[in-house]
């Protein structure tokens, strides 16, 4: 076990939700730190490497860090437990969030569809099993990761309380639930649901006009946004292939985000970030990166704040057109 290396220093901590957890506003997104999406193809290098990354954002000052179950068949979550067991004091220092519900075909007969399961069964035996591949007691925040078409809100309510009861999990959520089903399920849960976990970037605005952010604001939820860099496609450097479909647009978007960059003296991945930060409803960017200078580029984007004008200028280009 070794002792962490100096933290850049304290990141802005704010709470989660309604809940008693307080993150970061920026968490690290362990979806990549296995280095590959099949499970087979994980080296011993790739494991060390997605360990260092973990450090990194450690290192870098997040204590927030967002996982799932089927990231790499849980062997990101072996990764960061191995990381946990490895930095001294950073179990006691860190949130860890982790969710459950996405099974895939095959499992766990060969016929079975790849789908969604909300089941209590699904529920404590996804829980017991995340606990035990990051060898830990307890799951600071569980999130259910798509709606499941066949869920029952007591049900999943009934999972979630036996594991609040057992000390298994601290605090629930949800990940990419309409606002709607946000409600079902709350009016069932004994518990606040502290987090709906949603795709939101400047090419993804759903979530500010299907009632998600307007839910967050009124409920006191935290958006988390995942891809909040869209899948790296905002900050990629190459030209856009003009084969691509809404190439232009995507053009259009990248030079109205460099001319904001050069007015801040930063990268257009702190605009993007600044401007997701910016929202009332606190939304929580998810960093997927495995580079330790990426990491640490984007916590700049803590320390600007967007012109309402500029914000609005980035609003208005990613939807296309002037506001109505």
């Amino acid at each position: 076990m070794t002792a962490p290396k100096a933290l850049s220093g304290p990141l802005p901590a704010v709470p989660l939700g309604r809940g008693d957890l307080r993150v970061t506003r920026l968490a690290y997104g362990c979806w990549r730190i296995a280095g590959a999406p099949d499970p087979a193809a994980v080296t011993p290098e790739k494991r060390r490497a997605g360990q260092a990354a973990v450090r990194a954002a450690y290192e870098a000052g997040i204590t927030f860090f967002d996982l799932a179950d089927i990231y790499c068949g849980g062997r990101a979550e072996e990764i960061f437990g191995e990381t946990l067991r490895a930095v001294r004091g950073m179990r006691e220092r860190v949130v860890i969030a982790t969710k459950c519900g996405i099974r895939f075909k095959g499992d766990p007969a060969p016929d079975a569809p790849y789908r969604y399961d909300a089941s209590a069964d699904h529920i404590l035996r996804s829980c017991e099993a995340s606990l035990k591949r990051m060898r830990i007691e307890t799951i600071d925040l569980y999130l259910l990761h798509r709606p499941d078409y066949l869920g029952d809100p007591q049900e999943a309510a009934r999972a979630f309380a036996e594991l609040k009861q057992s000390g298994k999990v601290r605090a629930f959520g949800v990940s990419n639930f309409r606002p709607a089903q946000v409600t079902a399920l709350q009016r069932a849960c004994p518990m606040p649901l502290v987090v709906n976990q949603v795709e939101m970037h400047l090419l993804h605005l759903d979530s500010f006009h299907d009632g998600t952010l307007d839910q967050c604001l009124t409920e006191g939820i935290t958006p988390m946004a995942w891809s909040p860099l869209g899948g790296g496609r905002l900050v990629d450097v190459n030209p856009i292939d003009l084969h691509t479909p809404n190439h232009a647009h995507r053009i259009h978007v990248r030079e109205v985000m460099d001319l904001i960059a050069r007015e801040l003296d930063v990268t257009r991945t702190v605009v993007a970030l600044a401007w997701l930060l910016k929202h009332p409803a606190g939304a929580i960017p998810v960093l997927g990166s495995t580079q330790p200078k990426r990491i640490r580029e984007a916590l700049k984007a803590l320390q600007i704040s967007l012109s309402r004008e500029q914000w609005y200028r980035l609003l208005e280009v990613s939807y296309g057109r002037r506001l109505p």
